[in-house]
Order: C-alpha cells, then sequence, then structure tokens
C-alpha cells in the first residue's frame, strides 16, 4: 500500500513539475514573441491559463498530502491527545464531504456537460472538459489525502505513517 500512494504522491509532483516547467516556457515564449518578434503567439495565452488552472488544483492537493495548506491548529494542538484526534477526524470527515459533492461529483458533472456539449478552446482547440477534469481528479486525490490521515491519526504507529 505504501508504494502505491508513494507512487501517486511522485507522480502529483512529476506531474506539477512537468507543468510549472511547461508554463514557465510558455510564457518566456509569449514574451519573446510579443516584444522582440512583434508577432504574439495566439495559443500561449490560452495554454498558460489552462495550466495555471492544472497546477492550483493539482497544487491544493499535493499542498494537502503535505499538510502545508492553512489550518487553525491553535485550538486543536491545546485538547488532550484523544479529543485531538476526534476533532482533526471530524476536519478530515468534512474536507472529504466537500470534496466528494463539489470537487468530484460538481467538477465530474461539469466535464460531462461541457464534453456532452463539444466546447473546444479558441486557440489549442481542444475540448474544455479535458481542462476541467482536474476538479474530479484533485477531488479524489484529497479524498484519498484525507483518508490517509485518519488513518494515521488512529491505526498507524509513529514510524508507521503512510
Amino acid at each position: 500500500m505504501r508504494n502505491i500512494i508513494k507512487y501517486i504522491d511522485n507522480a502529483v509532483a512529476g506531474g506539477l513539475m512537468l507543468a510549472m516547467t511547461l508554463i514557465l516556457l510558455t510564457v518566456i515564449w509569449q514574451v519573446v514573441s510579443r516584444f522582440i518578434l512583434q508577432d504574439p503567439a495566439s495559443v500561449t495565452e490560452e495554454m498558460s491559463r489552462f495550466l495555471l488552472i492544472w497546477i492550483g488544483l493539482l497544487g491544493a492537493a499535493f499542498a494537502y498530502r503535505q499538510k502545508a495548506h492553512l489550518g487553525f491548529n491553535l485550538l486543536v494542538e491545546k485538547q488532550p491527545e484523544y479529543r485531538r484526534r476526534w476533532m482533526l477526524s471530524l476536519a478530515e470527515v468534512l474536507v472529504i464531504i466537500f470534496c466528494a459533492t463539489t470537487l468530484t461529483f460538481g467538477g465530474g458533472q461539469l466535464v460531462s456537460l461541457t464534453l456532452e456539449l463539444e466546447q473546444i478552446s479558441a486557440s489549442l482547440g481542444i475540448k474544455i472538459g479535458y481542462v476541467y477534469s482536474v476538479l474530479p481528479l484533485s477531488g479524489l486525490l484529497i479524498i484519498g489525502y484525507a483518508l490517509i490521515n485518519i488513518y494515521n491519526l488512529w491505526l498507524a504507529d509513529d514510524g508507521e505513517e503512510l
């Protein structure tokens, strides 16, 4: 199980590094083509916008896994261990409910609708549903990471966290 989780973590990190590299190159090419060549490339603005969407949502899932997200733990940290576990578990369950309803279900509905309507991006000519597919993907990742956090709170030994 650890190997699968590690593979997913590495795939998300690698995807984010690739997307960050691509957005950097895309924006550099936009600047060069606009100001030096005086002929701006039409696809770079749209590509950088789509990459930013993917970086933002996958980056949120990655930050959640790394516990680098914004959290207010002052009240939680002052509680006894047993109550602290329950409070953190409740927070994880609320995250699961939000991600399941909004990102996974709602995002899946949005992807389905835009693919059904065959919406195509203006410059790149790709289906917008593929761009929006990051919504259910990041929702599923965050749900998985929340379940791992609950497991680590209650079942994992100190050195055996997933």
